[in-house]
C-alpha cells in the first residue's frame, strides 16, 4: 500500500465518521478516487506516491477530467470528481501528508442550473390524496399508506428517504404535533405537521393489517417489511397517467412544491430554509427563481400590453 492509498483511506474515514456524508456519496467518492489512480497510474507510469501527487500540474488534472468525458461522463459527474480530489487535498493540507496546489487551481466545467420543477396546488394536493387512486386494485390500507407518505413529503417538505425512516413511535398523530426528523449529514430539524397530514397518518395507522412496534418503521410494505422508495416512485408513475401530469412529477417533485407553494405565500426564505433543512440559505434561493418566473409567465399571459 503506497501513501497515497494510506491518505485516501484516512480521508474516507474522516468523511464517514466525522463528516458523517452517507454511505452513497462515500461509495461515489470512493470510486472518483479509484479512477483518479488508476488514470494518474497510467499517466505516470507507476502508482502514484504523495510526492507523485504534490508535483501535478492543473495540466495533469484536465488531462484526467479529458479522459473522463471521453469516457461519456457529464458535466455533473466531472464536477463531482473534482470536488472529491480537492476534499482529499485539503484533508492532506490539513493532515500535514500532501500540499498539492494543482487541485485548487484547476477549474471544472461550467454547469448550467435547471429549476426545480414544482406541481401546481392543485395537482399537488390531488396526488396526496387517497381518493385520487380509488378506482385502483389495491387494497385500501396500501392506498392509504400511499398517500400518508406524500403528505408528508408535500405538507412538511420532506425528503423520501427522510418520512420513510421515520419510526411508528415518531408518528404526528395529533393536532399541533412536530416532527423531529433526521436529514443529510446526520442533521436534526423540527417541521411542523399540518392537521391533513395528521389525519392521512392516522388513516393509514388504523387501516395497517400488520404490527407496528414503537421502534419499528412506520411505513411498511405488502408483506410487513420496510417499505422501498421505488413503490411511491411507482405510485407517483401512476398518478401521472390519471391526472395527466408531466414526467418532472415525482416523490421529490411534491418538496419543491411545499417550498415553492410556501414562499408565493409570503413565506421567509430563512423559514423555509430551516424547514428544508438546508445547509446553505443560497440552495434556498434557487425557490424565488422560479417565483419570479412563474410571476412573468402570468404577467406575460394576461397583461394586455405584454408581448407588444
Amino acid at each position: 500500500m503506497t501513501d497515497f492509498d494510506t491518505l485516501t483511506r484516512g480521508w474516507l474515514n474522516h468523511l464517514a465518521h466525522e463528516r458523517r456524508l452517507s454511505p452513497k456519496t462515500l461509495e461515489a467518492y470512493g470510486r472518483d478516487i479509484r479512477q483518479f489512480a488508476a488514470f494518474i497510474t497510467e499517466h505516470l507510469g507507476g502508482e502514484p506516491t504523495l510526492a507523485d501527487i504534490a508535483a501535478l500540474k492543473p495540466a495533469d488534472l484536465r488531462a484526467f477530467l479529458g479522459r473522463r468525458r471521453r469516457d461519456g461522463v457529464g458535466n455533473r459527474t466531472l464536477m463531482r470528481q473534482l470536488a472529491a480530489l480537492r476534499s482529499l487535498a485539503r484533508f492532506g493540507e490539513r493532515t500535514g501528508k500532501l500540499k498539492a496546489a494543482a487541485f485548487a487551481a484547476t477549474r471544472g466545467p461550467r454547469i448550467g442550473k435547471s429549476l426545480p420543477r414544482p406541481l401546481d396546488a392543485s395537482a399537488a394536493k390531488a396526488v396526496t390524496q387517497a381518493d385520487t387512486r380509488a378506482g385502483e386494485d389495491r387494497e385500501e390500507w396500501i392506498l392509504a399508506r400511499d398517500a400518508a407518505v406524500l403528505a408528508l413529503l408535500y405538507g412538511c417538505g420532506l425528503r423520501i428517504s427522510e418520512a420513510l425512516s421515520l419510526t411508528r413511535a415518531q408518528a404526528p398523530v395529533h393536532a399541533g404535533d412536530t416532527l423531529t426528523v433526521l436529514g443529510k449529514g446526520a442533521k436534526t430539524r423540527m417541521v411542523p405537521v399540518l392537521p391533513v397530514v395528521v389525519t392521512a397518518i392516522s388513516e393509514y395507522i388504523a387501516l395497517c393489517p400488520w404490527r407496528l412496534p414503537p421502534d419499528g418503521p412506520l411505513f411498511l410494505g405488502a408483506k410487513g417489511g420496510p417499505l422501498s422508495p421505488r413503490i411511491i416512485q411507482l405510485a407517483v408513475e401512476s398518478l401521472r397517467g390519471a391526472l395527466g401530469l408531466p414526467s418532472t412529477a415525482t416523490p421529490h417533485s411534491l418538496r419543491h412544491s411545499f417550498a415553492t407553494h410556501l414562499l408565493g405565500r409570503g413565506g421567509e426564505l430563512r423559514a423555509i430554509q430551516e424547514l428544508l433543512g438546508h445547509a446553505s440559505l443560497s440552495t434556498t434561493q434557487i425557490y424565488t427563481r422560479i417565483d419570479s418566473t412563474r410571476l412573468m409567465a402570468a404577467y406575460d399571459a394576461a397583461h394586455p400590453r405584454a408581448g407588444r
